[in-house]
This record gives C-alpha cells, sequence and structure tokens, in this order.
C-alpha cells in the first residue's frame, strides 16, 4: 500500500509539473521569433488598414472605429489579452480631453490596447507605440495614411503576434510589454497623452517606449536604397538606449541607423512631433523609429500599394529586436540623463 501510494505520488508530480507553464531561462536570440515577422503578413494588414473602407481613419470616425475592431480581431485571433486590469481592448479618450488644449471639436475616441505579462518582472513595462489615425477624406479624396502611420500599426501586430509565439514556447519577454495604438495623434499627440496622464500601469515601473511612425518608404536623401532607418531621441534620456539598437542592428538587421535629426536645433522638430514624447517628457527613456518624408507625406497618394514591405519587415525586425533586450536584459535601462 505505501509502495502503490509513493507510485501515484510521483505520477502526479510529474504531471503537475508537466503541466505548468515553462517559464524562459535563455531569452538570448530572438531570431526564431523575428523571423516570423514577414512582408506578406505585414501587407496582408495593411490592404485593410489603409483601404478606402477606412475612410483614411480621421480620429473618432467611423472609419478609424472600424479601423481598430480590426486590431482588435487580431489580438484575439492571436489569444492577446487586454491589459490586466482593464476590462476590453480599448482606452476611451473624452472628447473633453480630445479638445482641451487646442480648442478643437474632436468626438470622442480610443486608443487600442493588447498586453503580453513578463514572465520574471511583469511589473515592469516596455511601452510599444504607433499612431492608428489620419486625417480622413478631403473633397471626396481618401487620404489612406498606408505610411502614416499604416506601417507603425501593422508592425504592432506582427510584433506583439512573434512575442505571443515566444510565450507559447516558454520563452516570453521577462518584462511585461504594452502595445499601444494611439489615437489623436495628428490633431496633437492627445492619445498618447492620455495615455501618459492615464496610464494603466504606473509610468514609474514603465522602463522604456519604442515608438513607430512612418517606416515604410524611403525619403529623398535615400532614393538609392532603403536599408536604413532613422533613430530619434535614443540618447537623450539614458546612456545605454542608443547601445542596445545599435548592438541588435549590428547582430540582426544590419541596417544603417541614422541620427541626423536627433541635433536639438533640428529644425524638423520631430523628436516632439511623435508619440514618444508624451513618455520621454516623463523622463522614460524612448525612442522614435522613422523614414522620413516623402511626396506623399499627408497626401491622398500615400497608399498601400506604394509601401516598400521587404523594408518595413527589416525595420520590424529592429524594432522587435529593440523591445526583446529591453524586456530581457537583467537590469532595466538606466535613465542618467536629463
Amino acid at each position: 500500500m505505501r509502495t502503490f501510494c509513493l507510485l501515484v505520488s510521483a505520477v502526479l508530480a510529474v504531471s503537475c509539473k508537466n503541466t505548468k507553464p515553462a517559464v524562459a531561462t535563455d531569452n538570448s536570440d530572438p531570431t526564431k521569433y523575428l523571423n516570423t515577422i514577414t512582408a506578406a503578413e505585414l501587407k496582408q494588414h495593411m490592404l485593410v488598414i489603409a483601404s478606402d473602407e477606412m475612410e483614411g481613419r480621421e480620429t473618432g470616425s467611423i472609419g478609424q472605429k472600424k479601423a481598430g475592431t480590426y486590431l482588435i480581431e487580431q489580438y484575439k485571433k492571436d489569444r492577446i489579452r487586454q491589459p490586466k486590469g482593464a476590462k476590453d481592448y480599448y482606452q476611451h479618450v473624452p472628447a473633453e480631453f480630445m479638445n482641451g488644449k487646442y480648442g478643437q471639436t474632436l468626438p470622442d475616441s480610443e486608443n487600442i490596447w493588447a498586453f503580453i505579462e513578463g514572465s520574471v518582472h511583469p511589473e515592469e513595462i516596455v511601452v510599444l507605440s504607433a499612431h492608428y489615425d489620419h486625417v480622413g477624406m478631403k473633397n471626396g479624396q481618401v487620404y489612406n495614411g498606408a505610411d502614416d502611420d499604416g506601417s507603425g500599426t501593422v508592425t504592432l501586430l506582427e510584433i506583439a503576434q512573434a512575442l505571443q509565439i515566444a510565450k507559447k514556447e516558454g520563452r516570453g519577454p521577462k518584462r511585461s510589454v504594452l502595445i499601444l495604438h494611439v489615437t489623436g495623434e495628428e490633431h496633437g499627440l492627445h492619445g498618447s497623452r492620455y495615455y501618459s496622464e492615464n496610464p494603466i500601469f504606473p509610468l514609474a515601473n514603465t522602463i522604456a517606449n519604442v515608438n513607430i511612425d512612418m517606416i515604410g518608404r524611403h525619403d529623398p536623401e535615400h532614393e538609392d536604397s532603403s536599408d536604413y532607418m532613422y533613430s530619434i531621441g535614443s540618447n537623450r534620456l539614458s546612456s545605454q538606449l542608443q547601445q542596445i539598437i545599435e548592438d541588435v542592428n549590428q547582430k540582426y538587421t544590419q541596417l544603417k541607423i541614422e541620427y541626423r535629426y536627433d541635433a536639438p536645433d533640428d529644425p524638423n522638430r520631430f523628436y516632439f512631433r511623435s508619440d514618444h514624447y508624451n513618455f520621454a517628457k516623463n523622463g522614460i527613456p524612448s525612442v522614435f523609429f522613422f523614414s522620413g518624408i516623402h511626396a506623399d507625406y499627408h497626401q491622398p497618394g500615400d497608399d498601400a500599394d506604394k509601401i516598400e514591405y521587404d523594408a518595413l519587415a527589416k525595420r520590424a525586425k529592429l524594432a522587435f529586436a529593440t523591445i526583446w533586450e529591453l524586456a530581457n536584459r537583467n537590469e532595466r535601462i538606466v535613465v542618467d540623463k536629463k
């Protein structure tokens, strides 16, 4: 009888052990998951997000809400849930907030969020952001905003999917990753400002922001090659973030990283013009990934058929590798600059 009990106990112990979710012990090499990000899947999403059906995704419009529904459908399909503490995938942004700063007449809108919980330091958050609004319709023409910022929007879907695949295989990120599609960027960074003032996780626990805005084409300075990425703001608050980007790029993507817009006196002031700024102004190390302005910027010609999908995939992989390193390094990134 005793022998039988010991045998049953041993079987139960093994059974219980085998049903526990695995915890990653080595997250050093993300290549397998990085390679799940493909030009074909990015294009598949883009043909929806930047279609005429979305009517240019004007802030608070029916078209933008359709785009938000599509994003949520993809997260549900990949079994990626809303953040802990949220009742659904929406962070509602009231019209009073949207219009309070500049006296605009925008309707209510929503940020869309999804969440990959960390396995070791779940309370520490890396935010991956992109805006999913655009400028809508003008004079009967649809401004589809494929590059601005359909490119960032679809990149977030692919990075989230890659992280979730890793998590299912027991190699999920050690820190949590909040995927944040923000609204109202085109009217003054309203969605990211709302999140920064109403975060679902304390900003003190938000270790970094990787923001993606227009990475699907090339600018006039790169007519011969799209094998580059502008990195903006990575050296403003942390002595480590820029080096992390350089290191993962050298190892996994070999893009030419350029810093021409990082100068404090840059007349374009791109550092202040996308959603990372609402994290950076709160002392959170942030980087804005960007491939530059082109002739179709805020024009009806910013269409899905002009996106350079191979270049977009390679840039998305750099963003993924940056997120992976930030989420898996032994110590959280330092904030040692003002």
